[in-house]
C-alpha cells in the first residue's frame, strides 16, 4: 500500500438491488497524518463512504486498505473498528445517563482494567480540554462540549484514523472553529490522519486537501 494510511480502490455501492447507486468506482488515497475534507451535497454518497471505511457496511465491488489491511469484507470488523478507527457523528450519540467519563470508558470496556480505563478516560478529557466536566452528564453540557467528549471517546483505543461525519454540523460558528482547531491539533500532536465529512466551504478550506463527490463520484482526488 505504499506507505499510505487509507487506499480506496475502484468502490462501488449500491442499494435496493441496484437501483439506487451511491458510489461508483471510487479511489484515493490518504496519507498518514493527513486531514482531508469530503465535500458534496446531501445525498451525494459521502455518509455511505464513510460507513464503508469504518466497516459499518460492505462495498459491492473495490477495496479498502486502512493501515495495511484490507477492510473490505472483513470476518469482525467491531475488532476492527476498535483497533483502528475512530468516529466522530455529527450529534455525538452519547449516552445520557453516564458521565462524560463514562461515556469515554465504553470502547475501553473488556479491553483494559476499570482502573485503567478510569485513567485513561481523565486523561483524555483533559487533552480535548475538558478536565473539570468528567463527573457531568451530558445533558449538562453545551453542544460543543459534548462533541469534545465524542472526539475523546473515539481516541479511547488509539484509532489510527479518525472519520468524522459533520462535526461541527449542529455548532455555531465560534464552537465549530474551536472543534476544527482540536481536531488539527491531533493531526499535529498524534500524526492521526483524519477524514472530515462537511457541508462547510469555510471548515473544508482549512483542511489539507479536498475530496469531492458528486452523485456518488469522486470529482478532486489530489
Amino acid at each position: 500500500m505504499s506507505g499510505a494510511a487509507v487506499v480506496v480502490q475502484g468502490v462501488r455501492k449500491s442499494f435496493e438491488d441496484g437501483r439506487i447507486r451511491a458510489l461508483e468506482d471510487i479511489s484515493f488515497r490518504l496519507e498518514p497524518g493527513e486531514l482531508v475534507a469530503l465535500t458534496g451535497a446531501s445525498g451525494t454518497g459521502k455518509s455511505t463512504l464513510l460507513n464503508l471505511l469504518g466497516a459499518l457496511d460492505r462495498p459491492d465491488a473495490g477495496e479498502i486498505h486502512v493501515d495495511g489491511q484490507d477492510v473490505s469484507n472483513l470476518a469482525d470488523p467491531s475488532s476492527y473498528r476498535a483497533e483502528v478507527v475512530g468516529l466522530v457523528f455529527q450529534f455525538h450519540n452519547l449516552i445520557t445517563t453516564l458521565t462524560a467519563e463514562e461515556n469515554v470508558q465504553i470502547p475501553m470496556l473488556g479491553r483494559l482494567p476499570r482502573a485503567a480505563r478510569e485513567r485513561r478516560s481523565r486523561d483524555l478529557l483533559a487533552e480535548v480540554g475538558l478536565a473539570e466536566r468528567a463527573t457531568s452528564y451530558p445533558p449538562t453540557l453545551s453542544g460543543g462540549e459534548r462533541q469534545r467528549v465524542a472526539i475523546a471517546r473515539a481516541l479511547a483505543n488509539e484509532p489510527k484514523l479518525l472519520l468524522a461525519d459533520e462535526p461541527t454540523g449542529s455548532l455555531d460558528s465560534v464552537t465549530g472553529a474551536q472543534i476544527l482547531d482540536l481536531l488539527r491539533a491531533l493531526r499535529d500532536e498524534r500524526g492521526m490522519t483524519i477524514l472530515l465529512v462537511t457541508n462547510d466551504d469555510d471548515v473544508a478550506a482549512q483542511a489539507d486537501r479536498v475530496l469531492r463527490i458528486r452523485d456518488g463520484a469522486l470529482l478532486v482526488a489530489a
